[in-house]
Protein backbone atom coordinates (compact mmCIF):
# COMPACT_ATOMS: atom_id res chain seq x y z
CA UNK A 1 0.00 0.00 0.00
CA UNK A 2 1.12 3.97 -0.60
CA UNK A 3 1.55 5.88 2.49
CA UNK A 4 -0.13 8.71 2.74
CA UNK A 5 -3.00 10.04 0.35
CA UNK A 6 -4.08 13.97 0.09
CA UNK A 7 -8.00 14.40 0.49
CA UNK A 8 -10.05 17.87 0.03
CA UNK A 9 -12.84 19.30 -1.17
CA UNK A 10 -13.97 21.50 -4.10
CA UNK A 11 -13.20 24.51 -2.41
CA UNK A 12 -9.79 23.90 -3.02
CA UNK A 13 -10.07 24.84 -6.53
CA UNK A 14 -8.72 21.91 -8.40
CA UNK A 15 -11.02 20.04 -10.74
CA UNK A 16 -11.13 16.65 -10.91
CA UNK A 17 -9.22 16.21 -13.98
CA UNK A 18 -6.16 17.65 -12.55
CA UNK A 19 -7.14 15.71 -9.07
CA UNK A 20 -6.33 13.10 -11.32
CA UNK A 21 -3.26 13.77 -12.42
CA UNK A 22 -2.04 14.48 -9.14
CA UNK A 23 -3.61 11.10 -7.53
CA UNK A 24 -5.77 13.13 -4.84
CA UNK A 25 -9.09 12.82 -3.94
CA UNK A 26 -11.74 15.71 -4.20
CA UNK A 27 -14.88 15.82 -1.86
CA UNK A 28 -17.64 17.69 -4.17
CA UNK A 29 -19.31 20.63 -1.95
CA UNK A 30 -22.40 20.64 -1.92
CA UNK A 31 -25.49 23.61 -2.27
CA UNK A 32 -29.09 23.68 -1.76
CA UNK A 33 -31.78 25.81 -4.31
CA UNK A 34 -35.41 25.07 -3.97
CA UNK A 35 -35.27 22.27 -2.25
CA UNK A 36 -33.07 20.30 -4.75
CA UNK A 37 -29.70 19.69 -3.73
CA UNK A 38 -26.69 19.71 -5.95
CA UNK A 39 -22.93 19.16 -5.97
CA UNK A 40 -20.07 21.35 -7.56
CA UNK A 41 -18.24 19.42 -10.34
CA UNK A 42 -20.47 16.81 -10.55
CA UNK A 43 -24.24 17.97 -11.39
CA UNK A 44 -22.95 21.92 -10.93
CA UNK A 45 -20.58 23.52 -12.47
CA UNK A 46 -19.97 27.22 -12.43
CA UNK A 47 -21.68 28.20 -15.75
CA UNK A 48 -24.93 26.81 -14.82
CA UNK A 49 -24.66 28.44 -11.47
CA UNK A 50 -24.14 31.92 -12.65
CA UNK A 51 -26.90 31.27 -15.24
CA UNK A 52 -29.23 30.12 -12.16
CA UNK A 53 -28.28 33.00 -10.07
CA UNK A 54 -28.92 35.79 -12.58
CA UNK A 55 -32.34 34.33 -13.27
CA UNK A 56 -33.18 34.96 -9.58
CA UNK A 57 -32.42 31.51 -8.28
CA UNK A 58 -30.42 31.32 -4.96
CA UNK A 59 -27.70 28.73 -3.63
CA UNK A 60 -27.87 27.99 -0.33
CA UNK A 61 -24.16 26.78 0.91
CA UNK A 62 -23.18 23.64 3.05
CA UNK A 63 -20.81 21.40 4.41
CA UNK A 64 -20.25 18.28 3.05
CA UNK A 65 -22.73 15.39 5.36
CA UNK A 66 -20.66 12.82 7.13
CA UNK A 67 -21.35 9.64 5.62
CA UNK A 68 -19.83 11.58 2.39
CA UNK A 69 -17.20 12.23 4.20
CA UNK A 70 -16.34 8.86 5.72
CA UNK A 71 -17.03 7.49 2.19
CA UNK A 72 -14.51 8.97 0.51
CA UNK A 73 -11.87 8.14 3.48
CA UNK A 74 -12.49 4.65 3.35
CA UNK A 75 -11.69 4.47 -0.75
CA UNK A 76 -8.66 6.25 -0.01
CA UNK A 77 -7.84 4.12 2.78
CA UNK A 78 -8.29 0.96 -0.15
CA UNK A 79 -4.85 1.97 -1.07
CA UNK A 80 -3.36 3.88 1.07
CA UNK A 81 -2.05 3.48 4.79
CA UNK A 82 -2.92 7.24 6.00
CA UNK A 83 -4.67 10.60 5.01
CA UNK A 84 -4.30 14.08 4.67
CA UNK A 85 -7.27 15.59 4.88
CA UNK A 86 -7.56 19.57 4.22
CA UNK A 87 -11.24 20.71 3.78
CA UNK A 88 -11.83 24.38 3.67
CA UNK A 89 -10.14 27.49 6.65
CA UNK A 90 -12.34 26.34 10.05
CA UNK A 91 -13.41 30.37 9.88
CA UNK A 92 -15.60 29.82 6.98
CA UNK A 93 -17.04 26.39 7.81
CA UNK A 94 -17.95 23.71 10.26
CA UNK A 95 -16.46 20.83 7.79
CA UNK A 96 -13.04 21.30 10.02
CA UNK A 97 -15.06 20.43 12.88
CA UNK A 98 -16.91 18.13 11.83
CA UNK A 99 -13.94 15.72 10.33
CA UNK A 100 -11.95 16.10 13.71
CA UNK A 101 -15.15 14.29 15.14
CA UNK A 102 -15.04 12.15 12.57
CA UNK A 103 -11.31 11.64 12.55
CA UNK A 104 -11.22 10.63 16.42
CA UNK A 105 -13.49 7.47 15.78
CA UNK A 106 -11.95 4.05 16.28
CA UNK A 107 -11.62 3.17 12.84
CA UNK A 108 -9.72 6.44 11.48
CA UNK A 109 -7.67 6.65 14.72
CA UNK A 110 -3.78 7.26 13.40
CA UNK A 111 -5.30 6.85 9.93
CA UNK A 112 -6.60 10.14 9.49
CA UNK A 113 -5.09 13.53 9.76
CA UNK A 114 -7.38 16.80 9.68
CA UNK A 115 -5.76 19.56 8.71
CA UNK A 116 -7.15 23.16 9.47
CA UNK A 117 -5.35 25.13 6.71
CA UNK A 118 -6.94 28.69 7.27
CA UNK A 119 -7.12 28.84 3.35
CA UNK A 120 -9.52 28.26 0.49
CA UNK A 121 -9.81 28.68 -3.28
CA UNK A 122 -6.14 29.83 -5.46
CA UNK A 123 -4.20 29.51 -1.90
CA UNK A 124 -5.40 26.24 -0.57
CA UNK A 125 -4.52 24.88 -3.92
CA UNK A 126 -0.80 26.11 -3.84
CA UNK A 127 -0.62 24.55 -0.68
CA UNK A 128 -1.75 21.34 -1.53
CA UNK A 129 0.82 21.01 -4.27
CA UNK A 130 3.19 21.45 -1.17
CA UNK A 131 1.99 19.02 0.83
CA UNK A 132 2.49 16.63 -2.24
CA UNK A 133 6.22 18.42 -2.60
CA UNK A 134 6.71 17.04 1.44
CA UNK A 135 5.04 13.62 1.33
CA UNK A 136 7.59 12.98 -1.60
CA UNK A 137 10.39 13.99 0.56
CA UNK A 138 9.56 11.53 3.27
CA UNK A 139 7.76 14.03 5.75
CA UNK A 140 5.14 11.70 7.77
CA UNK A 141 1.21 13.26 8.01
CA UNK A 142 1.46 14.35 11.48
CA UNK A 143 5.34 16.09 10.34
CA UNK A 144 3.39 17.58 7.36
CA UNK A 145 -0.24 18.70 9.92
CA UNK A 146 2.58 20.77 11.48
CA UNK A 147 4.34 22.20 9.31
CA UNK A 148 0.82 23.55 7.88
CA UNK A 149 -0.72 24.41 10.77
CA UNK A 150 2.27 26.69 12.20
CA UNK A 151 2.77 28.44 9.03
CA UNK A 152 -0.36 29.22 7.83
CA UNK A 153 -0.69 32.34 9.20
CA UNK A 154 1.57 33.28 6.10
CA UNK A 155 -1.23 33.66 3.91
CA UNK A 156 -3.74 36.45 2.54
CA UNK A 157 -5.98 36.82 -0.13
CA UNK A 158 -7.81 40.40 -1.54
CA UNK A 159 -11.23 39.76 -3.64
CA UNK A 160 -12.82 42.94 -5.61
CA UNK A 161 -16.07 42.43 -5.83
CA UNK A 162 -17.88 43.36 -8.92
CA UNK A 163 -21.93 43.73 -7.68
CA UNK A 164 -23.26 43.96 -4.02
CA UNK A 165 -26.53 41.88 -4.75
CA UNK A 166 -24.44 39.17 -3.09
CA UNK A 167 -23.31 41.08 0.18
CA UNK A 168 -26.96 42.46 0.09
CA UNK A 169 -29.11 38.72 0.39
CA UNK A 170 -26.51 37.69 2.87
CA UNK A 171 -27.13 40.49 4.98
CA UNK A 172 -23.88 41.99 5.28
CA UNK A 173 -25.60 45.18 3.76
CA UNK A 174 -28.65 47.23 3.63
CA UNK A 175 -30.51 47.00 0.12
CA UNK A 176 -30.53 51.17 0.67
CA UNK A 177 -26.63 50.60 1.23
CA UNK A 178 -26.71 48.06 -2.16
CA UNK A 179 -28.78 50.87 -4.09
CA UNK A 180 -26.50 54.23 -3.46
CA UNK A 181 -23.35 51.70 -3.84
CA UNK A 182 -24.85 51.06 -7.26
CA UNK A 183 -25.18 54.26 -7.82
CA UNK A 184 -22.10 55.52 -6.65
CA UNK A 185 -20.65 52.34 -8.58
CA UNK A 186 -18.81 51.40 -5.22
CA UNK A 187 -16.63 47.91 -5.65
CA UNK A 188 -15.88 46.79 -2.17
CA UNK A 189 -12.55 44.84 -1.66
CA UNK A 190 -12.95 41.91 0.78
CA UNK A 191 -9.77 40.58 2.62
CA UNK A 192 -9.60 36.89 4.07
CA UNK A 193 -6.71 35.61 6.16
CA UNK A 194 -6.87 32.70 8.77
CA UNK A 195 -10.08 34.68 9.80
CA UNK A 196 -13.57 35.79 8.98
CA UNK A 197 -14.18 37.51 5.32
CA UNK A 198 -13.99 41.16 5.84
CA UNK A 199 -14.38 44.67 4.23
CA UNK A 200 -10.45 46.11 3.44
CA UNK A 201 -12.07 49.03 1.69
CA UNK A 202 -14.68 50.63 -0.89
CA UNK A 203 -13.67 51.84 -4.20
CA UNK A 204 -14.83 53.33 -6.65
CA UNK A 205 -14.97 51.34 -9.74
CA UNK A 206 -13.46 48.16 -10.69
CA UNK A 207 -10.07 49.63 -11.85
CA UNK A 208 -9.54 51.33 -8.50
CA UNK A 209 -10.21 48.27 -6.85
CA UNK A 210 -7.48 46.10 -8.55
CA UNK A 211 -5.11 48.71 -7.82
CA UNK A 212 -6.02 48.24 -4.30
CA UNK A 213 -5.36 44.97 -4.38
CA UNK A 214 -2.58 45.13 -6.02
CA UNK A 215 -0.73 47.69 -3.67
CA UNK A 216 -2.38 45.91 -0.53
CA UNK A 217 -0.50 42.54 -1.78
CA UNK A 218 2.84 44.46 -2.12
CA UNK A 219 2.70 46.02 1.29
CA UNK A 220 2.16 42.84 2.89
CA UNK A 221 5.18 41.32 1.31
CA UNK A 222 7.56 44.22 1.98
CA UNK A 223 6.48 44.48 5.67
CA UNK A 224 5.57 40.96 6.63
CA UNK A 225 7.27 38.36 3.77
CA UNK A 226 9.96 40.26 2.20
CA UNK A 227 13.07 37.55 3.25
CA UNK A 228 10.62 34.65 1.46
CA UNK A 229 9.74 36.50 -1.43
CA UNK A 230 13.21 37.10 -2.17
CA UNK A 231 14.59 33.82 -1.48
CA UNK A 232 11.34 32.86 -4.21
CA UNK A 233 9.14 31.47 -1.22
CA UNK A 234 6.31 33.44 -1.66
CA UNK A 235 3.39 32.48 -4.47
CA UNK A 236 1.43 34.90 -5.68
CA UNK A 237 -1.70 33.47 -6.46
CA UNK A 238 -5.18 34.54 -8.01
CA UNK A 239 -8.88 34.10 -8.44
CA UNK A 240 -11.66 35.03 -10.36
CA UNK A 241 -15.49 34.73 -11.05
CA UNK A 242 -15.25 37.08 -13.47
CA UNK A 243 -15.37 35.50 -17.41
CA UNK A 244 -12.61 34.40 -19.21
CA UNK A 245 -11.51 37.55 -20.81
CA UNK A 246 -11.22 39.69 -17.66
CA UNK A 247 -9.96 36.98 -15.57
CA UNK A 248 -6.85 36.93 -18.63
CA UNK A 249 -6.53 41.03 -17.86
CA UNK A 250 -6.18 40.59 -14.31
CA UNK A 251 -3.86 38.02 -14.28
CA UNK A 252 -1.89 39.69 -17.16
CA UNK A 253 -2.22 42.89 -15.19
CA UNK A 254 -0.89 40.81 -12.00
CA UNK A 255 1.98 39.79 -13.90
CA UNK A 256 3.00 43.64 -14.84
CA UNK A 257 2.78 44.28 -11.18
CA UNK A 258 5.25 41.53 -9.90
CA UNK A 259 7.20 40.74 -13.33
CA UNK A 260 9.13 37.73 -13.43
CA UNK A 261 6.55 36.30 -10.58
CA UNK A 262 4.68 32.89 -11.91
CA UNK A 263 0.57 33.58 -11.29
CA UNK A 264 -1.15 30.31 -10.39
CA UNK A 265 -5.16 31.10 -11.17
CA UNK A 266 -8.76 29.26 -10.66
CA UNK A 267 -11.91 29.99 -10.89
CA UNK A 268 -13.28 30.95 -7.71
CA UNK A 269 -15.48 28.04 -5.98
CA UNK A 270 -19.23 28.07 -5.97
CA UNK A 271 -19.17 28.16 -2.41
CA UNK A 272 -17.14 31.85 -2.19
CA UNK A 273 -18.98 32.88 -5.41
CA UNK A 274 -22.38 32.24 -3.78
CA UNK A 275 -21.31 35.32 -1.26
CA UNK A 276 -18.75 37.65 -3.85
CA UNK A 277 -21.01 36.69 -6.92
CA UNK A 278 -20.37 37.31 -10.69
CA UNK A 279 -17.23 39.29 -11.73
CA UNK A 280 -15.07 39.13 -9.14
CA UNK A 281 -11.48 39.47 -8.62
CA UNK A 282 -9.27 38.32 -6.11
CA UNK A 283 -5.53 38.19 -5.82
CA UNK A 284 -3.22 36.48 -2.48
CA UNK A 285 0.01 35.77 -1.36
CA UNK A 286 1.36 32.67 0.33
CA UNK A 287 4.68 31.70 1.89
CA UNK A 288 5.36 27.93 0.55
CA UNK A 289 5.65 25.24 3.59
CA UNK A 290 8.60 23.61 3.78
CA UNK A 291 10.36 21.14 6.01
CA UNK A 292 13.90 21.33 7.57
CA UNK A 293 14.85 17.70 5.91
CA UNK A 294 18.09 17.94 3.73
Amino acid sequence: MEKIAIVTDSNSGISNKEADELGIFILPMPFQCEDKWYYEGVDLDRDEFFRESRNGKIFMTSQPAPEDVMKLWDKALETYEQILYIPMSSALSGAYSTARCLADEEEYKDKVFVVDAGSVSTPMHRLILDAIELINEGYSAKEILSIIEESREKMIIYIGLDTLENLKRGGRISGSSALIGNVLNIKPVMKFSTGLLDMHKKCRGMKNAQQTMLQAIKDKIDNDFKEEFENNEVYIVAASSADEEATANWVNKIKEFFPGVDVLCDPLPISLSCHIGEGGLGIGCACKFKGDKK
